[in-house]
């Protein structure tokens, strides 16, 4: 998977009335966030953007296909990610629609916790605090 910076900067500037844009490197692609809110990936030259039980049904009737990867174990696995239509290459407009979508699903998503911070250990030398 790699990130095709042109198609993020197209994404950057097309969703610029929605938010933000920020991304993060995932295995050669991208991550891409709107004021901090995942919606989409980058893969190589193709936008995926995020859907959930409520949205599939548009996404569906679009003929949007579901992200699939091959697992390490060989199986297919799936992620709630569907292709971006053709026109949103094109068109800011289609563009922002459903990016408006996916960030929808994104919002519905449950939250992950975050990990807890293991305590810095004591620098070489010193000695533990007493209260």
């Amino acid at each position: 998977m790699a990130a095709d910076e042109g198609l993020i900067a197209w994404v950057a500037e097309a969703t610029e009335p929605l938010g933000t844009l920020t991304k993060r490197a995932m295995m050669g692609g991208a991550t891409l966030y709107l004021d901090g809110q995942v919606f989409g990936i980058v893969d190589d030259d193709a936008l995926w953007l995020k859907s959930d039980k409520v949205s599939d049904p548009e996404w569906d009737a679009a003929g949007c296909e579901r992200f699939s990867f091959t697992a390490s174990d060989g199986s297919v696995a799936t992620m709630n990610y569907r292709r971006a239509p053709d026109d949103v290459y094109d068109d800011a407009d289609a563009l922002r629609r459903w990016a408006a979508l996916a960030l929808e699903a994104g919002l519905r998503a449950p939250k992950k916790a975050k990990a807890a911070r293991k305590p810095k250990a004591p620098k070489a030398g010193s000695s533990p605090r007493k209260s």
